[in-house]
């Protein structure tokens, strides 16, 4: 079978986005007719509430850009049994990426993230998982499951969410106990003998005391053949099971507390990488390819356990609320993985499966402890001004293992080690006022202390000597604020400003398993200085159409000041931080909701965003491996400026669409919902190169099916990337034109129930 080219994959994209649109026109047209004179018994849209300001609001009245994502749109997103990444794209501005598989997502908001694949990189985007902050990044692909809803905030959180949260928020929070017994539980089953398991039974242990019990379970066969050893699949498949626990305890209405323990495990495949899968002189993927075959001499496996608590407590004092947050976070990880995708060792290497040299990893979190408290106090309706303070603590400590394999599945070469003990502490305080009816004012303020205490050195090298422990210990004081003002037009539009700064703590990376010992120890184990980031925002939001339409849209511009950048890669494969002078960001965002007729609803996303280093001095490495360099050379030879780049994993352009199609009968509701994700492209690494700039990507999803008695049983077939769409979405640089791909199309059937 010939392989679609370029052209053919665009006009498969034009296609189906123009069917998806053709599908929505008749509920267009009779969505004018309806315009005119709504019914009196049309449906109307929900109220959103949210907490992006630690206390619970109208979303209409917050004045900064919020996203949120309800329960069945997350379980239609996720009915593949795709992880946290199934999110990427279909927020605006929202970017999540990974080379690391299942285990370690990478977030970008508005531009702004972090490629490092280091398991002890920083990220500018914070996750808070039930009211917890997620540092460690692989903390961060906890799987989503019996949740409540989703919330991203976006622009710089400092005040209330502290450090390394410049860029955003995202939330997650997890459905409640409840008094009243009651649960749901939900089976698929798909491609590649894909089996998806999901519930939650919930119900009173005694007198002002419940409990909530979810699980999950996510499995796939391998489906992908390693034709180096033989017929027969090797590769891809995964098994993960997650469940958490929650005992609500409620006395009497003064006071709550609700403990919650998780829990993760997951055995798999490692991320798949793809020799020379990239055509030279171009970014389209090599003649040859199939998705279905590799050729590696490799190990891949992956394993991660993952156990945490918290507990969260509230106490009524009458004209004040105060609240207690305790969080502990634990775990073990192990990666390892054919690193130069291939099995056959040539000059040029140009066919799938060819690389210049082996190279076969490891990267192991053997220790991880996360601790946190967080004491708040706020106002209970002052009147006009309400406020709140609070006291927060973070303590982390890590042991990171690296290690190296002779490149044909053999013994271990090479072994590096690396030790972290982060301590931060912060005040803050945070206040709003009416100044009239109309005209609310907010703002806030906090201080926080952040230092680290890092020590890296190689025990044995692949290729060189022992580097002794290397010793550093940055840290910093910061001050994060923020000013607001969002006024009433009417009942139904409002208007906002904000300014915010924020920041992100220094960080370290000290990743020695190949770097050259007889380089100086400031350049073996690099330290990144405080970023700091200012962003001003204006927007409205409105519901109108008799709460049948609700929208947002904001305009932002951002200057982030010495942005922690990381050049990952390069001909000798060592990651290194730098400052950059000066990164500037821009944009806008909409979020809209409507019940177009009385049975069609749609929600549409769109966000642009043009991001721009500003640094003349600033170079990185370039590609050790073929590739074809668009930057300028820098003064050091076989360096690039990258003086005016984008950011890397940043598109300008993402747009999202849903749409929900009803039709009644007597005893349920057959319905169709299709979901559509649009990036445009991006660059993989902070240099620009032919090779590494990532196509446009459109990816759509489709659900029919039958619910019936009240929406308590459900019957529905599903399909994720639905058109097939193949994809290189990240690359490995030092070596050959690797690359490794989007996710494969998938269908499947699933059943609901709720009790």
């Amino acid at each position: 079978m010939t392989r679609p080219t370029r052209h053919g994959h665009r006009g498969l994209r034009i296609r189906s986005l123009a069917a998806a649109i053709v599908l929505a026109m008749p509920g267009m047209a009779l969505a004018q007719e309806a315009s005119e004179e709504p019914a009196s018994d049309a449906p109307t849209l929900d109220t959103i509430t949210v907490t992006a300001q630690r206390r619970v609001e109208n979303i209409q009245d917050v004045p900064m850009a919020i996203t949120t994502v309800q329960s069945e749109k997350l379980q239609v997103l996720g009915s593949g049994g795709e992880d946290i990444r199934f999110l990427s794209g279909r927020l605006p501005s929202l970017n999540i990426e990974s080379s690391f598989g299942r285990a370690f997502p990478r977030f970008y908001i508005r531009g702004l993230g972090n490629t490092d694949f280091d398991l002890n990189a920083s990220q500018p985007v914070s996750l808070v998982y039930d009211g917890v902050v997620q540092e460690n990044p692989i903390l961060k692909g906890f799987p989503l499951f019996d949740l409540d809803q989703v919330e991203m905030a976006r622009g710089p959180q400092g005040t209330l969410f502290g450090r390394n949260s410049p860029a955003g928020v995202i939330k997650f929070e997890s459905a409640r106990p409840e008094q009243e017994f009651g649960g749901y539980g939900r089976i698929s089953y798909g491609s590649f003998n894909g089996i998806n398991l999901e519930g939650a039974v919930t119900g009173a242990v005694g007198e002002g005391a419940s409990a909530r019990l979810s699980v999950m379970h996510q499995r796939r066969d391998d489906w992908v053949d390693n034709i180096a050893n033989g017929s027969g699949d090797d590769l891809e498949g995964y098994e993960e099971s997650a469940a958490r626990l929650q005992f609500l305890f409620q006395p009497g209405e003064n006071f709550e507390a609700l403990f919650n323990v998780h829990a993760r495990k997951l055995e798999g495949t490692a991320r798949l990488f793809r020799a020379s899968i990239i055509r030279q002189g171009s970014n389209e993927l090599n003649d040859g390819f199939r998705r279905d075959r590799v050729s590696i001499d490799g190990h891949n496996s992956q394993q991660l356990d993952q156990l945490g608590a918290n507990l969260r407590m509230r106490w009524d004092l009458g004209s004040t609320a105060l609240y207690s947050i305790t969080g502990f976070e634990s775990v073990e990880a192990y990666s390892r993985g054919d690193i130069d995708g291939g099995s056959a060792y040539v000059f040029p290497p140009d066919e799938p499966g060819e690389s210049l040299f082996p190279a076969e990893s490891a990267d192991g979190l053997p220790r991880h402890r996360q601790y946190s408290q967080e004491f708040r106090i706020e106002s209970d309706e002052w009147g006009r001004f309400d406020w709140q303070a609070g006291l927060f603590w973070f303590n982390e400590k890590i042991d990171v293992e690296s290690f190296s394999y002779d490149g044909f599945g053999g013994p271990q070469n090479g072994y590096a080690v690396q030790t972290q003990d982060n301590t931060a502490w912060a005040v803050y305080a945070s206040g709003d006022f009416d100044v009239t009816d109309s005209l609310k004012l907010r703002g806030g303020l906090r201080y926080t202390d952040d230092s680290k205490d890092f020590v890296a050195q190689r025990v044995v090298g692949p290729f060189g000597p022992p580097i002794a422990p290397i010793k550093v210990n940055p840290s910093d004081t910061d001050v994060s604020w923020d000013l607001s003002a969002v006024y009433g037009v009417n009942d139904d539009v409002n208007v906002y400003g904000r300014v915010a700064k924020g920041f992100r703590a220094p960080s370290v990376q000290g990743r020695l398993m190949f770097a050259d010992a007889t380089l100086p120890a400031s350049e073996l184990v690099t330290v990144a200085d405080t970023e700091t980031v200012l962003s001003v925002e204006a927007g409205v939001k409105a519901q109108l159409w008799e709460d049948r339409l609700r929208l947002g849209f904001a305009l932002f511009r951002y200057t982030v000041n010495d942005q922690q950048l990381t050049a990952v890669g390069g001909a000798s494969n060592v990651a290194r931080l730098v400052n950059a002078d000066k990164t500037v960001g821009q944009g806008a965002e909409l979020d809209l909701e409507a019940w177009l007729t009385d049975h069609l609803l749609v929600t549409f996303g769109a966000s642009y965003n043009d991001t721009e280093i500003q640094d003349d001095d600033l170079s990185v490495f370039q590609c050790g491996s073929l590739c074809t360099p668009k930057d300028p050379a820098g003064s050091v030879p076989g360096t690039l400026r990258i003086d005016g780049n984008a950011l890397p994993q940043a598109p300008k352009h993402v747009y999202n669409l849903t749409a929900r199609y009803g039709i009644p009968t007597s005893h349920g509701e057959f319905f169709a919902y299709t979901d559509w994700a649009y990036r445009s492209e991006v660059n993989f690494f902070l240099y620009e190169a032919v090779e590494f700039t990532g196509d446009p990507l459109l990816e759509g999803g489709l659900r029919l099916g039958y619910a019936w008695n009240s929406g308590d049983y459900e019957l529905a077939m599903f399909g994720r990337n639905i058109t097939d769409e193949e994809a290189i979405v990240g690359a490995i640089d030092f070596n050959n034109l690797t690359g490794f791909l989007n996710e494969p199309r998938t269908w499947g059937l699933e059943f609901k129930a709720r009790f």
